[in-house]
């Protein structure tokens, strides 16, 4: 289940690009654990020929990082190099690309062999010692087609229209079919975690999970097998992907996320900073786990408005204005902590805060003019903890 820090780690890895008519931005955050176990992959152009297709994942580690890091480095290449993912020399699409049906079937394979790769590597350097396992959520998206991935409870989500138009469903072990799977393979669900010890299903890695004799690889206690989407692009209405660890989506649902980034989309280009706000905003909503979140964007995504920039330049005005009333009010106890300031602007109707994200999106804003105007505050007590203040 993993230990926590005292306070957590608020330092982030940021990358973005572009190309293929894509742009994309991501953030990830060690926050309260002990180690930061995710990892991500970011690729315009694939090899094989694919220049037009690119490949976007995270992967959220559990009992360590080296199954999350190995998928980072080697997953996509075990993918698109397999011979059913090529066709095998025949069923390829137009334009000589693979076909729907051989993207699909070509994941599923690398996803098996990459497994039962890393399973081998560990067997010969750790003589089987290593338990780490890693989801895996991902998409592959060519001129045509934007292919989701999925293993585990990390997630995806693509934003058509001004809604939420697909996302993709968690394998949590008391989901029906994934229940049955494991009780098949002689195990059981117990506080809704695989033998009452792991809370996904499907995961590459976990091999202690994968050692039931006479079962196949897809019937294990834990399988590594993904879920495919195939989805028709929209050139006019698709506008972005966001693909998250379960620490984003345990705070924040899809709607609120899609609705929260739109709302950024509006104020600012610069995707790296929109990633950077869904997990500060994440874990000051009380996410404890590691944050991992990348963000696509098509040609069609929302641009920035003068009027949505003007609204929240207003509201940043409006939130220091109140935390420096709030602060002159003191009596005799002296000047209110953090967490006092957060909660008397959380009983409050503060007109524009941004959908989905609310106040805890706006915690940067306050904490910059709450220290600003208290100098002398006490570390300790201005800490991010997130129990005190919602």
């Amino acid at each position: 289940m993993g230990a926590f820090l005292d306070k957590p780690k608020m330092e982030k890895h940021n990358a973005h690009g572009e190309g293929n008519h894509l742009r994309y931005g991501l953030s990830s955050m060690q926050g309260w654990r002990v180690e930061m176990e995710d990892a991500h992959t970011s690729v315009i152009g694939l090899p094989n020929g694919l220049d037009p297709w690119s490949f976007f994942a995270v992967y959220d580690g559990h009992a360590g990082s080296q199954v999350a890091r190995y998928c980072c480095d080697h997953l996509l290449e075990h993918i698109t190099s397999n011979t059913d993912f090529q066709g095998g020399g025949g069923g390829g699409g137009p334009d000589g690309e693979p076909s729907v049906d051989c993207v699909k079937t070509g994941i599923r394979t690398g996803f098996l062999q990459i497994d039962d790769h890393m399973r081998q590597i560990s067997e010969k350097k750790h003589g089987g010692a290593d338990r780490s396992g890693s989801t895996a959520v991902g998409v592959i998206i060519s001129p045509r087609h934007i292919y989701f991935i999925n293993c585990g409870d990390s997630r995806g989500m693509l934003s058509r229209g001004g809604v939420v138009h697909f996302f993709t469903q968690d394998h949590k072990p008391n989901n029906p079919l994934e229940k049955e799977r494991i009780q098949n393979a002689g195990g059981s669900v117990m506080i809704q975690r695989v033998n009452g010890s792991l809370a996904v299903s499907r995961a590459l890695g976990d091999f202690d999970y994968k050692c039931v004799h006479g079962k196949g690889p897809t019937e294990q206690l834990v399988s590594p097998e993904p879920e495919v989407y195939a989805i028709e692009r929209s050139e006019e209405e698709d506008e972005f992907i966001v693909l998250a660890c379960d620490g984003i989506w345990d705070v924040m649902a899809n709607e609120e996320l899609c609705d929260f980034v739109r709302s950024r989309l509006e104020v600012t280009d610069d995707l790296e900073r929109i990633c950077n706000e869904i997990v500060d905003t994440c874990l000051y909503k009380g996410s404890r786990d590691n944050m991992s979140v990348v963000l696509v964007c098509f040609v069609n995504a929302p641009k920035v408005s003068p009027e949505a920039v003007k609204r929240e330049a207003e509201l940043d005005k409006y939130l220091e204005s109140r935390v420096e009333e709030i602060l002159k009010r003191q009596g005799d106890e002296g000047v209110p902590d953090l967490v006092h300031v957060m909660r008397t602007l959380g009983s409050e109707s503060i007109p524009n805060l941004p959908p989905g994200g609310e106040l805890a999106s706006k915690r940067n804003v306050v904490e910059a003019v709450y220290n600003k105007l208290n100098p002398y505050r006490n570390e300790d007590t201005d800490s991010a903890s997130t129990d005190d203040i919602w």
